[in-house]
């Protein structure tokens, strides 16, 4: 069996995998990737860098889960122990704040997989736990490649 002939095996199977899940698991994969796509692209000098959560969190989301990660996003960035000008701050903005800026300054790989990482927390809360970390990797990064960036 060629190598081209085995990824498309694993290719499909993450695609019947993906097609087969609950619609609320989908909605949390696209929710996972959607923030650390704004966090990539967001502009920390613009004026609406003052309720950056709102602007990090797609306002498509249902509340629940809008106010469930706008409270643990700050909680997940210090505990990753990414950014230290986070250390001491209590006001959630300003942890993302610096954190989106560490998070900016990261090159290539180093980026790439801490937002893979980032992003499967993200799904993680969204899915409220209904979602393990083994099936997150897959998903989430089968979703950016074949859903999001299409």
């Amino acid at each position: 069996m060629s190598v081209k002939t085995f990824l498309q095996k694993i290719y499909n199977s993450i695609k019947r995998f993906f097609t087969g899940l609950m619609p609320e698991l989908k909605k949390a994969i696209h929710i996972g990737v959607t923030v650390t796509e704004a966090i990539k692209k967001f502009d920390t000098n613009s004026p609406i860098a003052a309720d950056i959560l709102t602007a990090l969190i797609p306002g498509t989301v249902d509340d629940f889960i809008k106010n469930k990660i706008r409270e643990q996003l700050p909680k997940i960035v210090v505990q990753l122990r990414l950014v230290d000008e986070t250390l001491g701050l209590t006001d959630p903005a300003d942890i993302m704040r610096q954190a989106v800026k560490v998070i900016q300054q990261l090159d290539g790989d180093y980026s790439n997989a801490f937002l893979h990482d980032l992003s499967i927390i993200v799904a993680q809360v969204a899915a409220d736990g209904k979602l393990n970390w083994g099936d997150a990797v897959y998903l989430l990064q089968w979703y950016y490649q074949h859903k999001f960036k299409q």
